[in-house]
């Protein structure tokens, strides 16, 4: 009969290596993102722990959190050891990550257009298909809110213009920027772009909104309307 290695179940460690153990004595920041994953996931399989298969997952991505956000819930299951339940809880976790930037971003002054991408970028930067958002400011362009406006393909999402400007009044903006990605990380602004970001400032003056900037992003660059003059 063949030894089990001791080291294939975490509850065999010391309490020192265990993630659990090691959050609450060290605090959250004393663990590497293979054994923050492993509490996820909670075990492993018969041939690995929960922290070496968490390992071999962010290996796959180059140990890119960037790049496992983009797996979906099929991909994460292709690993033996990684099923749909825990499959869902990576998911979910990152899901989670991603979305607290949200209260960051809320009374961030856009100096820049660089300072609209930092926002964007968190939620599209790394999205495997199209979305359109918007930054609602204020007077002094801090921003009030941020919202997602529409999800589309890989090649485009439609957007209403009354949807826009409905959240703009509810939120009291008297500016905005707006901004969706480009998956393919092709960051050149189509036709249909530029009549959009027209369309959009147009109906913006209407209401005395001003749409300071249009933003198209990827995964590592933008393109500004603002700053190449087309606004």
């Amino acid at each position: 009969m063949n030894e089990v290695n001791p080291s294939f179940s975490i509850k065999e460690w010391s309490e020192n290596d265990r993630p659990r153990e090691k959050l609450i004595v060290k605090g959250k920041n004393a663990l590497s993102d293979a054994e923050l994953m492993a509490i996820l996931i909670g075990s492993g399989n018969r041939e690995e722990s929960a922290v070496d298969l968490s390992k071999r997952i962010l290996a796959s991505v180059d140990h890119k959190i960037n790049k496992l956000c983009k797996l979906s819930v099929k991909q994460l299951m292709s690993f033996k050891g990684i099923g749909e339940a825990k499959a869902i809880a990576i998911v979910a976790g990152l899901e989670l990550g991603r979305r607290r930037n949200r209260d960051v971003a809320i009374e961030s002054k856009i100096t820049s257009s660089k300072d609209a991408y930092q926002i964007f970028n968190k939620y599209i930067g790394d999205l495997d298909h199209e979305e359109f958002w918007v930054l609602y400011l204020n007077n002094s362009n801090k921003v009030l809110q941020q919202k997602q406006i529409s999800i589309g393909g890989k090649t485009g999402t439609l957007v209403d213009p009354k949807i826009v400007f409905r959240f703009a009044l509810e939120y009291g903006a008297s500016h905005l920027i707006i901004g969706h990605n480009h998956p393919s990380g092709v960051i050149k602004p189509s036709e249909s772009d530029k009549k959009l970001t027209q369309k959009l400032k147009l109906a913006g003056e209407s209401l005395d909104i001003k749409v300071l900037d249009h933003l198209i992003i990827g995964e590592k660059s933008y393109f500004s309307f603002a700053d190449e003059s087309l606004m």
